[in-house]
């Protein structure tokens, strides 16, 4: 997707350059959850930490929680508050007043009731949590576009909600015809 300073990246994928020099961001891919003139936020879909049981969390908040088997993947979303959590989800749920709907196929809640309802069996059909997020001031996400730090390709669910973490980044780049093999890991100008 070519890409000028006006373009809005919300609802895209940013995939890393293999130069990139941020080790919290190597080979990541990132789902655009917003982008404007005031900076950009977005969550690292493919830096899995691990499953973690509804009951646990919900416990934590509620006492009268039932124990539940369900379990959601959960991610390293990004470096900034890293002790929050943000569901990336399909748009077939919606929380009134705390979802962000991002596009059509995508939504974004940083509040408990998606994970209520996940645990109900009334949630989304495909979620994954994310601990922190990625936050850029304004400016700053062009300028490291323009250093060709990252590629940007559109979302797809299968992808982000299916596809095991280990090959998102790969499969981000197959799907704007990029073979990974053949990207350089300096990076540079002609």
């Amino acid at each position: 997707m070519p890409f000028d300073e006006n373009s809005d990246l919300t609802g895209k994928l940013l995939v890393a350059m293999p130069s990139m020099a941020d080790p919290r961001f190597s080979r990541s891919v990132v789902f655009m959850c917003a982008h404007s003139e005031e900076g950009a936020m977005g969550l690292i879909v493919n830096k899995f930490l691990g499953f973690m049981k509804l009951s646990e969390i919900l416990a934590k908040q509620d006492d009268n929680q039932p124990d539940d088997s369900h379990r959601l993947p959960v991610h390293f979303g990004g470096p900034v508050e890293r002790g929050r959590g943000f569901v990336l989800h399909s748009s077939d749920y919606n929380s009134e007043g705390a979802s962000l709907k991002v596009t059509d196929s995508f939504s974004m809640t940083a509040t408990l009731d998606v994970l209520e309802e996940i645990n109900r069996g009334s949630g989304p059909e495909f979620a994954i949590l994310s601990l922190g997020y990625a936050g850029w001031g304004p400016g700053q996400l062009e300028d490291e576009i323009k250093e060709n730090s990252w590629l940007i390709a559109e979302p797809d669910q299968h992808l982000i909600f299916v596809e095991e973490d280990e090959h998102k980044w790969d499969g981000a780049l197959k799907q704007i015809g990029v073979d990974p093999q053949l990207l350089s890991g300096t990076a540079g100008r002609a």
